[in-house]
């Protein structure tokens, strides 16, 4: 697996895009009517989600702690009500589903929910289809197919210069970094055990 994307949370939307168009980035919005989140993609590696909202139902999530999801509940919430920050890390597969990745997750791969047909439909009226599981242990990353399309523009570069993302440092605990090494294979990500729930560190540009 590979580094999938990046999110950042952000509490007002539209003031988040605009600040970051003002810094170079070519953003756009997730979908046109209504949006939740926003993106910024580069040709190749990952990319970069404003969030400012799951637009999850309330009703969703307390059926979600009733199965017994409550560290998939607790991620979710920390993405719908936390600080502005870098708060959320994906790696994905380029291709097929995640059954094999999830397994490879051991005691977790229970404790974790698999959204199976997720999709949404962007701005050009492209819908995007994929799959996700987010462990209920918060200092490992979810895991993503990538899309049915492929979103990304091609031979992009940014106002600002950028093309990519060139590093991401994301710190968790020991006994999550092991899992993380054996599932990654990208050199752009270097894992610090700290002992830290699941924390995206520094994110470079290149």
């Amino acid at each position: 697996m590979r580094a999938g994307h990046l999110i950042y949370k952000v509490e007002n939307l539209d003031k988040s895009v605009k600040e970051w168009r003002d810094k170079g980035f070519a953003v756009e919005y997730g979908r046109a009517k209504n949006p939740y989140n926003a993106i910024i993609y580069f040709s190749n590696g990952p990319y970069i989600e404003l969030l400012a909202a799951t637009g999850m139902p309330k009703f969703f999530k307390v059926l979600l702690n009733h199965m017994g999801y409550k560290g998939v509940v607790k991620r979710f919430d920390s993405w719908d009500y936390g600080a502005e920050r870098w708060c959320g890390f994906c790696i994905e597969k380029e291709h097929g589903d995640l059954k094999e990745e999830i397994n490879s997750l051991g005691k977790y791969k229970e404790r974790g929910f698999y959204m199976k047909n997720a999709k949404r439909k962007d701005t050009y009226g492209n819908e995007l289809k994929f799959k996700c599981f987010f462990p209920a242990e918060l200092s490992l990353p979810f895991l993503m197919s990538y899309f049915n399309i492929d979103p990304k523009p091609r031979n992009f570069v940014h106002p600002n210069g950028y093309e990519r993302v060139a590093k991401i440092t994301f710190a968790t605990t020991a006994e999550s970094s092991k899992i993380i090494r054996e599932l990654l294979d990208d050199p752009i990500i270097e894992i610090m055990v700290t002992g830290e729930a699941g924390v995206v560190k520094e994110v470079v540009f290149a």
